[in-house]
């Protein structure tokens, strides 16, 4: 039997993730903005949760951690709640109960997970990559047709974090924190206009926008060949830059300023 994997809205744009494997009935969520829908999303297929994997700090990915772990323990349910170990002086006090840094063994039933350091948007970022349901959960790093924000980190440690995801299998499922794809793809237009599979792509966004339909998770190959991000070692982006030959990390650098002033 497949493992499922629920992508659960939350607050204004946020998405988090419920993964469940049938064999073990082994539950994990990824993220937590807000308990209410997630608690619902638990009761209404009747799963329990065995485990909560955080992947920074940032309040709309930790702030329904507490309430959660207070209404399951009312039912007798004591998730383990994992997250980097080197982020722990900026997580919520006294929640987390397991730590890992990139290459922990990680397990989900009896199937293995591995852990990645995607700092850029924050430092200690981690994602977590699931080879049994080709899944990658990448929160702020890795993002439908986009990435995070540098809040923290230098250009040069997103784009070694990126590709780290970018030799995933490319039927890998990118698993991204955020409903930002519409905006993302406006902007990813003003790099390589005449990108045919990103003007494609753009179009099919833009209609599943028009009808409420969620754009993410998305496909790791959609993203090394129409995402600007993933991008900046091509020799097509480049030339539509007018950087051509140079660096990738400047590349990259360049990309990201401008998206930051779009």
């Amino acid at each position: 039997m497949a493992i499922e994997i629920v992508t659960l809205p939350c607050l204004e744009d946020n998405y988090a993730y419920i993964i469940h494997d049938p064999v073990s009935t082994a539950t994990a969520l990824v993220d937590v903005a807000d308990h209410e829908p997630i608690l619902a999303e638990l009761d209404r297929r009747g799963w329990r949760l065995t485990d909560v994997w955080i992947t920074h700090h940032h309040w709309d990915h930790v702030d329904g951690l507490a309430p959660l772990l207070d209404a399951l323990a009312a039912k007798g349910i004591a998730p383990l709640v994992t997250a980097a170990a080197a982020d722990m002086h900026r997580m919520p006090e006294g929640l987390i109960t397991d730590t890992v840094e990139e290459g922990s063994n990680m397990r989900f039933g009896d199937h293995p997970v591995q852990v990645f350091d995607v700092s850029g948007h924050t430092i200690n970022h981690i994602a977590f990559y699931l080879a049994a349901a080709n899944a990658a959960f990448t929160a702020d790093s890795l993002m439908a047709l986009g990435c995070g924000r540098l809040f923290e980190g230098t250009p040069a440690q997103m784009w070694k974090s990126l590709q780290k995801l970018r030799v995933l299998p490319p039927e890998t499922v990118i698993c991204s924190g955020h409903e930002y794809t519409a905006s993302n793809a406006k902007f990813a237009l003003t790099i390589e206009p005449d990108n045919s599979e990103l003007i494609s792509r753009v179009r099919a966004v833009t209609a599943a926008r028009d009808k409420g339909v969620p754009t993410v998770p998305s496909l790791l190959s959609d993203e090394i060949n129409t995402n600007p991000f993933l991008r900046a070692d091509h020799p097509d982006l480049q030339h539509a830059v007018g950087m051509a030959g140079a660096n990738a990390s400047e590349v990259f650098a360049h990309v990201r300023r401008a998206k930051d002033q779009f």
